[in-house]
């Protein structure tokens, strides 16, 4: 990076970390700590919400996911504004009414403690991972671009998020956020109109967006039904719908968000907000990462996006094996590139013919770099064991460094970091507040004063921090980040979800039957991640539904329908 690249990296990163510590000074107290003195308005809360979803993760992984397998990931996401509908009318009037530091406590009023203590565990562990690989996303970058060790890269980044996080609490994440998102979209927009005008002055974007489709990379929504498929529009409107409840109608690190809202409309409009600006944006990621993958088309791509991985195999033996198989890509390029070229030139005539035997030469030539980058991954391993194969999570940011021009590449770093920042010290403070409200304050010391738990608040955060580093150094198993944190978040939250519909709409489930269903639940749901092949987006049906069904049957052994254990 040039030292342009670096004012621009650190003015951004310093100028919003230390506007959040000033306006949020003098936060004290439980109350101004975990939901901000209630201050925030609707477009705040929208920001708020979509900045906490949009982490690193977003942008390093979904470019990439998009340059993998085209733009059907956006199907995910079709459930989300049906979702944002039904908690604005059914849940925030709740959260209001019971004025609640987190979704769990309405849980005890409505079934037992035991009940709201589950829900709050499976809450916990679940993000608590996840956190761990929004820390991990940036720390690839900086280890691939600065040549430091990826664990003490991990280290330097959690260390601090919860430094930010820990200075001003719930207020600190919200405030900061819009000045984030400002960053993010910028950012990424800046990056879309950069890679559309690097393509070959002879190829228009109405011929790189007919490349992508005949190349397979346009389906946006395929209503074909297969449980096995994790993106098409079925598993998109109800698996994502049922995801979307979950994760923004009980997980703390989202309803931190809109329970600090001024008003129960203002909390309303910003989650009517995300839902309508929510698929957009992703729309706007995912097709970046296609344009990216048509800019590759008449460039030439290294066979394996992990430049600091190919480095290490050129200090072993099979060095002079990696560099035959780069030769041997570099001519299957230059014949793809051809032949790419002969298909927008059919495409332009609107021969069908000549654009069917174009499309069968491109996809012969891209099944043979495919089987090159195949062998070259198998070169890496033998080369280095430990190395990660999975190299799409590299393909933005390799993009990014290598042709970006200067000032460019730092505000896109800035973009990644920031939504680093963001999700982190979102997850974080949930995990946090979490634990102090529903178990420290609740089941260890009911006594203790504000400013006590305010503390206790601090010294979580370092503790789930911790938790999140000691993860994250971990990662690195994992196949795609993007599907990493939703894979983790289905098997959690359906259940969870089936615990608050059952206290919302099923009066006559009380709380020994639902928390012995929520365990069974979950036990199904992990049954199916380990011995089936069901795509993972059921999984969120799959426990919800487990939850209602298993308390309907174990409320009528357990009890009379009529006696209620809570007052909500």
């Amino acid at each position: 990076m040039k030292a342009l690249d670096w004012v621009v990296l650190l003015g951004t990163l310093g100028f919003i970390v230390s506007y959040g510590v000033w306006k949020t000074r003098g936060s004290r107290d439980i109350e101004a700590y975990l939901k901000g003195d209630n201050s925030m308005k609707w477009w705040s809360i929208g920001l708020s919400v979509m900045a906490t979803q949009a982490s690193a993760i977003t942008f390093l992984s979904t470019p990439g996911q998009a340059y993998e397998d085209g733009m059907r990931f956006v199907q995910f996401y079709f459930g989300l504004p049906i979702a944002m509908v039904i908690i604005s009318i059914t849940v925030i009037p709740i959260f209001y009414r019971l004025n609640v530091f987190t979704a769990y406590e309405f849980l005890e009023s409505r079934f037992d403690l035991k009940t709201r203590s589950l829900a709050a565990l499976l809450f916990l562990v679940q993000r608590g991972l996840a956190a761990g690989i929004t820390i991990y996303a940036p720390a690839i970058i900086l280890s691939t671009m600065l040549g430091w060790s990826l664990n003490v890269t991990i280290l330097i980044i959690g260390v601090l998020v919860v430094i930010y996080t820990v200075s001003g609490g719930t207020r600190a994440v919200s405030v900061t956020q819009k000045q984030q998102m400002a960053v993010m979209m910028g950012g990424m927009l800046v990056a879309g109109y950069m890679v559309v005008q690097y393509l070959p002055e002879r190829v228009s974007f109405g011929d790189a967006v007919a490349v992508a489709g005949k190349m397979g990379k346009m389906n946006v929504v395929d209503f074909s039904f297969d449980w096995d498929d994790r993106y098409n529009f079925w598993s998109g409107i109800t698996g994502g719908l049922f995801l979307a409840l979950s994760y923004f109608g009980t997980d703390q690190s989202q309803v931190a968000r809109y329970i600090g809202g001024k008003s129960v409309a203002e909390s309303r409009l910003g989650l009517i907000f995300n839902g309508l600006l929510k698929i957009p944006m992703q729309f706007l990621i995912l097709f970046i990462g296609v344009m990216v993958f048509v800019f590759y088309q008449f460039n030439q791509p290294p066979v394996f996006f992990n430049e600091a991985a190919k480095a290490r195999v050129y200090a072993t033996p099979y060095a002079d094996n990696l560099r035959a198989l780069e030769t041997q890509y570099a001519g299957v390029f230059a014949e793809k590139q051809e032949a790419v070229q002969g298909l927008v030139t059919a495409l332009r005539t609107e021969d069908e013919g000549a654009i069917a035997t174009a499309q069968q030469q491109v996809d012969a030539l891209t099944a043979n770099a495919r089987s090159v980058r195949d062998e070259a991954k198998q070169v890496i391993k033998q080369a280095t064991p430990k190395a990660e194969l999975k190299d799409t999570d590299y393909v933005f940011i390799s993009f990014v460094m290598k042709y970006l021009p200067t000032g460019l590449v730092g505000l896109l770093l800035a973009v990644i970091f920031s939504a680093a920042m963001s999700s982190s010290a979102s997850e974080l403070n949930a995990l946090a507040s979490t634990t102090v409200v529903d178990i420290y304050k609740r089941s260890v010391r009911q006594e203790g004063s504000g400013r006590h738990y305010v503390m206790a608040s601090k010294l979580f955060t370092v503790g789930w921090g911790a938790i999140a580093i000691t993860f994250a150094m971990f990662a690195s198993l994992l196949d795609n980040l993007i599907e990493a944190v939703n894979i983790i978040g289905s098997i959690f939250y359906g259940t969870i979800l089936g615990i608050f519909l059952v206290a919302f709409y099923f009066r006559y489930i009380r709380g020994n039957a639902v928390f012995v269903a929520a365990v069974l639940a979950e036990l199904v749901v992990l049954y199916c991640y380990y011995f089936s092949d069901i795509a993972f987006l059921w999984f969120n049906v799959i426990g919800c539904v487990c939850v209602i069904l298993f308390g309907f049957i174990l409320q009528a052994l357990f009890g009379k329908p009529g006696e209620q254990e809570g007052t909500a």
